[in-house]
C-alpha cells in the first residue's frame, strides 16, 4: 500500500500510457503509471513481446518486447511512480484534486487522470477443460508466449483460428519439435498473407492442419502435458501429442470499476473531445484504444499522439496560473 501524489495519473502501462509519461514529463509534470499486468508494456508485452510491429515510426520493424523497452528508456528521466500488479478500485474528487483508490489500498492525489487503459484489464478466453488448472500451473497449457526459445523440442499443438493462433504456428517453425494447429473450421480469421504461409507449411509437412476439430481433453500426469484430445463435429476423437498447448481464443476484456465512473461509454469505449482527448468527466483524459471519436484508428502511433495532445490540455489543470508557450524538443531538449 503506498500514498503518492503526482500531477497526472495514468492508468493504462501499455505503449499509449508509457509515451503520455514522456508527454507530461517534457511539460514538467510528475506521473504515477498503474496497470493491473505486473510488468509494463500492455498487450505488447504479454502477448507478443517477440512478434514484429511494423507501423512504428522509423522502425521498419520493431519486435513488441524492444518497443516497451524503448520506451522505458524514453521515460526514465522523468519522474513517475509505477504501481503495478493493482487495478484502479475508485475515483473521487474534481478537476485539481482527484483520489484514486486501488485493489491493493494505494491512495493516489492527481490533477488529471489519464485513461491509457487499452480496452481494458484482460485475459485470457481459457477452454473448458477437466483439470486445465492443473497443466496452466506448470506452464503445459499457455497462453502467451514470452520467448519462442521457450518451445525449443516441444511437441506444440495450436488451437484457434485468429492471428494469434496463425502467427505463432509460423513463429515456432525451426524452433519447436512439430506443431499441430487445431480450429474448428477451414477458415482462418488471420492476415490472408499469414494464412497463406501455413498453408504452403501445412503442404510441406511442417504443421499438422487438424480440421474440423475442438478441444476435448487434456492427457498427462502431475501437470506434465502427453496428448491433446481432440474431436470432430461429430464427435469422433484424435489423440494428438504434446509437451505444451497454446489456446488462443482471444481475450476477455473489463473496464472494471471505470465502467461506473459516467463518462458515457460507447460498447466499451470511452468517448473523447479530439482537440483535447478530454472525457464527459472534467479533468479526465483517454488516450490509445480506450477512447473513441469520429475517424479513431485503433493504431500505437495515434495512441502517440493522442497522448501529446492530452498532456498539453493537462497543463492548464495542473498550472491553471501559467501560460504554456509550445516548443519543440529540439528546441528545449529533455528537462532535467
Amino acid at each position: 500500500m503506498e500514498r503518492i501524489s503526482a500531477d497526472v495519473a495514468i492508468i493504462g502501462a501499455g505503449p499509449a500510457g508509457m509515451f503520455a509519461v514522456f508527454e507530461c514529463g517534457m511539460l514538467k509534470m510528475s506521473c504515477v503509471l498503474i496497470d493491473a499486468l505486473d510488468e509494463l508494456g500492455g498487450q505488447c508485452a504479454a502477448l507478443y513481446p517477440e512478434k514484429p510491429i511494423y507501423d512504428i515510426p522509423a522502425h521498419p520493424a520493431i519486435e513488441g518486447g524492444e518497443l516497451i523497452t524503448k520506451l522505458e528508456e524514453q521515460i526514465a528521466p522523468f519522474p513517475c511512480a509505477k504501481l503495478l500488479g493493482r487495478q484502479v478500485t475508485g475515483l473521487s474528487g474534481e478537476a485539481g484534486n482527484f483520489t484514486l483508490t486501488t485493489s491493493a489500498g494505494d491512495e493516489i492525489q492527481a490533477k488529471a487522470i489519464i485513461l491509457a487503459a487499452g480496452a481494458g484489464a484482460f485475459g485470457p478466453n481459457r477452454p473448458p477443460l477437466e483439470g486445465l488448472e492443473s497443466f496452466e500451473a506448470t506452464g503445459a497449457v499457455r497462453y502467451y508466449v514470452k520467448k519462442r526459445e521457450n518451445l525449443r523440442g516441444k511437441r506444440v499443438v495450436i488451437a484457434g483460428g485468429g492471428d494469434s493462433a496463425v502467427d505463432w504456428a509460423l513463429a515456432l517453425q525451426g524452433i519447436a519439435a512439430s506443431i499441430a494447429v487445431v480450429h474448428r473450421r477451414p477458415k482462418f480469421r488471420a492476415a490472408p498473407e499469414s494464412t497463406a504461409q501455413l498453408d504452403t507449411l501445412a503442404m510441406a509437412g511442417k504443421v499438422e492442419m487438424v480440421i474440423p476439430y475442438q478441444l476435448h481433453a487434456l492427457h498427462g500426469a502431475a501437470g506434465a502435458l502427453e496428448e491433446v484430445e481432440v474431436a470432430d463435429l461429430d464427435g469422433a476423437t484424435r489423440h494428438l501429442p504434446a509437451d505444451v498447448l497454446l489456446p488462443f481464443f482471444g481475450l476477455a476484456m473489463e473496464l472494471g470499476p471505470i465502467a461506473d465512473w459516467g463518462l458515457g461509454l460507447e460498447k466499451s469505449h470511452v468517448a473523447v473531445t479530439p482537440p483535447t482527448m478530454e472525457t464527459s468527466l472534467p479533468g479526465v483524459f483517454a488516450v490509445g484504444d480506450i477512447c473513441t471519436y469520429p475517424g479513431k484508428l485503433k493504431l500505437i502511433l495515434q495512441g502517440f499522439a493522442e497522448g501529446a495532445v492530452a498532456a498539453h490540455a493537462i497543463y492548464n489543470i495542473v498550472n491553471p496560473d501559467k501560460a504554456l508557450h509550445f516548443e519543440y524538443s529540439t528546441t528545449k531538449g529533455v528537462p532535467g
